[in-house]
């Protein structure tokens, strides 16, 4: 299954809410990324049916091996990006945004670069 920019953000949602919470449900999902539980709802459904989420009989939230992987990626180039657009000077909220917006399109090639010029 090919992850549109929209699962890739779930995804990255929950890897970034199991490093400070071991237990996620979708509710944490809907607050941490302010959507509705429908939309998230439909968008872990789709996720589990790709084969990037699970859910265990009380409704928390895992990252199969697959999920995870995606997640790490897209949560490593926010936060390179994020690192070299605020030592261009940008300040860090429109730093991380931007990123976020950045994340999803950035090459492997690009981003080497970056992490090899931020070093």
């Amino acid at each position: 299954m090919h992850l549109l920019e929209s699962g890739e953000m779930y995804l990255e949602s929950i890897y970034v809410l199991t490093k400070n919470n071991a237990h996620v449900r979708s509710i944490d999902v809907c607050d941490y990324m302010g959507f509705s539980k429908p939309s998230v709802s439909r968008a872990v459904g789709l996720l589990k049916k790709g084969g990037f989420v699970t859910t265990d009989k009380d409704g928390f939230l895992s990252l199969t091996q697959d999920g995870k992987a995606v997640a790490e990626k897209i949560y490593e180039r926010h936060t390179v990006i994020t690192e070299f657009l605020i030592k261009l000077g940008v300040d860090k909220e429109t730093a991380a945004e931007d990123a976020c917006k950045i994340e999803h399109d950035i090459s492997d090639i690009t981003l080497k670069a970056i992490k090899k010029f931020i070093k």
